[in-house]
């Protein structure tokens, strides 16, 4: 169908994620394409690309390398099962991979997108203390502001109260640690805040509730995406880091968002510099162009699994048909030549002063009451309209939509996350198209 005849009758059958159905069918924004860093709309619209589609096209739309990578595929293999079965591309994909993970995190359990990697490290969580005779170990701790995914694994251990309501108790066994966001002591931080690190210590002030000989994993964006940007304080990770090892308990890094050089290292845990024993990940594994995800596991616990179970039988019962699908495969191979040979993450790296130079430039307008970042990440968070008493950060989007710039806003905070070869005019235009927006409401 020619996008530009859609109509309201043809709209009607596709219940859209996330997305105020009834508002969106009555002035539907509608892509018909994507190159580089820029969107195409079905009216002639072009949209600079702010948030990397949705935090995962960190190479550029349409790279060749990976469309050639992926037709190739597509011709040669369509699809082949991973039950019982194998291709050549997910073995040296995941042997690839785990070259550039941290160290000790040595297998790789493919997946199809992020809800599926978190629900997959929680239940790899599960599985190595039962494999190990502690299958009393079943709590898993969250953080308040948290996501990780939609799975009911995911959802139960996140902490944004708004994807939960409609949805009941979820699983049981879920406990939140409070998050770290503290706008009296770190507002407008520069990349990491000072202040914060003891927040950690309310972990072990819950474990003594608990019990910790109960909990399995604990669960944590190392730089939480979607409720706004919120920047671990200096010294936070570390101290989970200590509590979770003195108390066998599992750290699990939901790097759905980070990793793939979000941060200007292939994960978040290098930026940081602590090695948790899971790492969930997706969008960036293939630039968005094939739905994939996975968890990065370490030794210890593959070795559980696999010396647990008895000869002949399966050693962890999980797994997706598309686990692993040969142009996921394809597609994520060619990305990770594009990061690596074309300079992908260290051109984040040598960028990020600018961005955070010009993120904070927004400091002195109208209703800017926090700026955080971290990478090429950034929230900006809004004040309330001082006229009608309602969320600003829906104007600016409409503002900068109409100009030619893609934002994102979350509840009251603009949300950047842009493809990372962004170039220095591309975040000039993004950020003065912004600060035209916020000038004008």
């Amino acid at each position: 169908m020619d996008t530009l005849q859609l109509n309201a009758n043809s709209l009607e059958s596709y219940w859209m994620p996330f997305t105020v159905n009834r508002d969106f069918k009555k002035k539907p924004q509608i892509v018909t394409g994507a190159s580089g860093m820029y969107y195409s709309m079905s009216d002639g619209h072009r949209l600079l690309d702010g948030i990397a589609g949705l935090w995962c096209v960190n190479a550029g739309h349409g790279h060749p390398k990976i469309v050639e990578a992926i037709q190739k595929q597509a011709a040669q293999l369509d699809f082949a099962s991973s039950f019982g079965f194998g291709h050549p591309l997910a073995f040296e994909y995941a042997s690839r991979l785990t070259s550039i993970a941290p160290e000790g995190l040595d297998n790789v359990f493919f997946t199809n997108s992020g809800s599926e990697a978190t629900d997959t490290a929680l239940k790899l969580a599960l599985a190595y203390h039962h494999a190990r005779g502690q299958g009393h170990r079943q709590r898993i701790i969250g953080r308040q502001r948290g996501y990780h995914g939609v799975g009911f694994g995911g959802l139960s251990a996140a902490g944004m109260g708004p994807h939960k309501k409609q949805f009941g108790m979820l699983l049981p066994g879920a406990a939140h640690m409070p998050h770290t966001h503290d706008p009296a002591r770190n507002a407008f931080s520069l990349g990491q805040p000072a202040h914060g690190a003891e927040i950690a210590d309310e972990l072990e002030q819950m474990l003594q509730t608990y019990d910790p000989s109960t909990v399995a994993a604990v669960i944590v964006e190392p730089v939480a995406g979607s409720t706004g940007v919120l920047v671990p304080p200096v010294g936070y990770l570390e101290r989970l880091r200590e509590i979770c090892t003195h108390h066998g308990i599992l750290l699990i890094f939901d790097e759905v968002v980070t990793g793939f050089g979000r941060l200007g290292h292939p994960f978040a845990a290098d930026r940081f510099g602590v090695t948790p024993d899971l790492i969930a990940i997706a969008k960036g594994m293939t630039n968005g162009a094939v739905p994939m995800g996975g968890v990065i596991t370490s030794g210890k616990i593959h070795e559980a699994l696999m010396g647990n179970a008895a000869q002949g039988a399966v050693e962890f019962s999980h797994g997706y048909t598309y686990s692993g699908h040969p142009l996921a495969s394809a597609a994520a191979l060619a990305t990770l030549d594009v990061y690596l040979g074309e300079g992908v993450l260290e051109h984040a790296a040598s960028i990020e002063p600018l961005w955070q130079e010009r993120a904070h430039g927004a400091k002195e307008l109208p209703n800017v009451v926090d700026i955080r970042n971290l990478g090429l990440l950034a929230g900006i968070e809004l004040g309330e309209d001082v006229v009608t008493g309602k969320a600003m950060a829906k104007k600016v989007y409409d503002h900068c939509f109409e100009r030619g710039v893609l934002i994102r806003p979350v509840a009251n905070t603009i949300v950047l996350s842009p493809p990372l070869v962004i170039s220095e005019t591309e975040i000039d235009m993004l950020f003065s198209t912004i600060g035209a927006a916020l000038r004008s409401l």
